[in-house]
């Protein structure tokens, strides 16, 4: 544990239990270790327990929300939809138990885009889970959501979750089963 990154609240924020999904208030004062800062949220650990704390709330933590591929990116309402800049912004989500993003852990199993009659897209993505029942499921699903929505010429998005195949380790990318020890 390294002592920097241990703070304490400036404010009260709203965070999520993990793994069990649960909306919870911190009150100010409140001592945390930050066990994971990646893809723009954190993964807080409070009193022995983890929570997920939402990027646009980096301040009640002392620190300022991270840059995301798509606020580099040079799109304009209307533009022709850019695959690398969807597939990069997914790589902004982390599940907060995973040190490495949903794209890498092999989680994301399509993306289809359609233009819609206002000249932006509506993006699909079928996702699935490590486990079924991940209780932060939903948590993921909304964060590939509103990311893709930050692109500016994406319209809507939605999620689908699939379950088969089923997700193994195998479809992991070596560079996240080396990041996980799985060698």
């Amino acid at each position: 544990m390294n002592m920097s990154d241990v703070t304490i609240l400036r404010r009260e924020v709203e965070v999520i239990t993990v793994p069990y999904g649960e909306k919870m208030a911190l009150l100010p004062g409140q001592e945390v270790l930050v066990t994971q800062a990646m893809g723009g949220s954190f993964t807080l650990n409070v009193m022995g327990n983890l929570v997920y704390l939402d990027g646009k709330d980096a301040d009640a933590i002392g620190k300022e929300a991270i840059s995301l591929p798509s606020d580099a990116a040079d799109i304009k309402p209307g533009d022709d939809i850019d695959e690398s800049l969807l597939w990069n912004q997914l790589r902004s989500v982390y599940d907060p138990e995973i040190p490495v993003n949903i794209v890498d852990l092999g989680l994301i199993y399509d993306i289809s885009h359609t233009r819609l009659d206002s000249g932006n897209y509506h993006v699909g993505v079928q996702m699935t889970l490590t486990a079924p029942g991940c209780g932060m499921g939903p948590v993921l699903v909304q964060d590939v959501e509103d990311k893709l929505k930050l692109i500016a010429n994406v319209e809507k998005a939605d999620v689908v979750l699939v379950f088969d195949p089923p997700w193994n380790s195998e479809m992991m990318t070596e560079e996240a089963k080396l990041e996980l020890g799985l060698f």
